[in-house]
């Protein structure tokens, strides 16, 4: 499918040029100089590291289950690449036109703790599988609010298809977006991107990955190309995420401008501007702040987070009772 293979291309185009703009905005943030030395304004720094990476040796430690630690890696990407194939590109490309689109993505996505799971359990060390148990913990708790805050947008506009939903945001300009056609969804939308923030393990958020204490987590064992495979997996997530929460509340692939700028190039220009923006958010918010413990983290999903989307839920049932009446 056409829209599958452009998100591939651009997924691995996105990442070389993600982790130099997220360098350089941390540098920024907190008053350093960043890359600067390969190429002009250390551009080229992301190129050479990819370079160096594909290079390393493939290190196996003697006493790891071989054959669930050589495809975790692949089943955590597969997972999160192939909720790519429902997301629309443009009003023309669709993707998997499948009625149950949003629900489809969200089962699929989710298997990647398996491939966590696996990924720690393998490496037989125990900083990789306490980090394993913390990443399906923390992504497990978090995809309840997520899913919640997205079937407050399912109620709202009647549909799993998320080509359906673009189409329905079509017209008015911004004015025709979910999230102010609807001001009841400002709340789920920061749930939300909060879960998302969760589910792509990024700061606050990155308890599996602390270094401090667990070394490099699930992926403490692994070098080379499988480890490029887990942070390539990571941006696919924050990409996935952010161009889902684009389709859901910000008008997907149309413009902000009413019947100006309209067509299937210009759709996808928006649609990735939007991702983009959500993306660098993203990023400031790593820099920005500290990492949670434990309790915290558990205490936001299931003490604050749900029982918030939970009630918003029940509102936006009451929101579109009132509409329909």
């Amino acid at each position: 499918m056409i829209s599958f293979g452009f998100y591939l291309g651009f997924l691995l185009i996105f990442v070389v040029f993600a982790v130099y703009a997220e360098r350089k905005t941390a540098a920024f943030i907190q008053n350093r100089l960043g890359p600067m030395e390969v190429g002009p304004k250390g551009i080229l720094q992301t190129i050479a590291d990819l370079l160096k990476m594909l290079q390393k040796e493939d290190i196996r430690a003697n006493a790891v289950d071989i054959v669930p630690f050589l495809i975790a890696p692949f089943i955590v990407f597969a997972a999160v690449f192939t909720g790519y194939s429902v997301l629309p590109l443009n009003g023309e490309l669709s993707g998997s036109s499948i009625s149950s689109g949003i629900f489809f993505l969200l089962a699929i996505v989710s298997l990647d703790v398996l491939g966590i799971l696996m990924a720690g359990w393998a490496s037989n060390n125990k900083y990789s599988l306490y980090g394993a148990m913390r990443a399906v913990a923390q992504i497990v708790s978090y995809e309840v609010p997520l899913g919640l805050s997205v079937l407050c947008v399912i109620i709202l506009t009647g549909t799993l298809n998320l080509q359906t939903v673009s189409l329905q945001q079509f017209g008015n300009g911004m004015l025709s977006w979910n999230i102010l056609q609807y001001p009841v969804l400002i709340i789920p939308f920061i749930i939300f991107f909060i879960s998302g923030l969760a589910e792509s393990n990024r700061t606050p958020f990155d308890l599996p990955e602390s270094e401090s204490e667990l070394i490099g987590g699930y992926h403490t064992e692994y070098s080379g190309f499988r480890w490029g495979i887990f942070m390539l997996s990571e941006y696919g997530m924050m990409l996935l995420l952010s161009i889902l929460g684009a389709i859901l509340f910000f008008g997907g692939w149309n413009s902000p401008f009413s019947n100006i700028l309209d067509g299937p190039i210009w759709g996808t220009f928006w649609l990735l501007i939007k991702a983009l923006l959500l993306i660098f958010v993203q990023i400031w918010i790593r820099w920005t702040f500290p990492r949670l413990r434990v309790d915290q983290l558990m205490s936001l999903s299931w003490k604050y987070l749900t029982p918030i989307a939970i009630i918003m839920l029940f509102v936006c049932s009451l929101w579109k009772l009132w509409i329909i009446s």
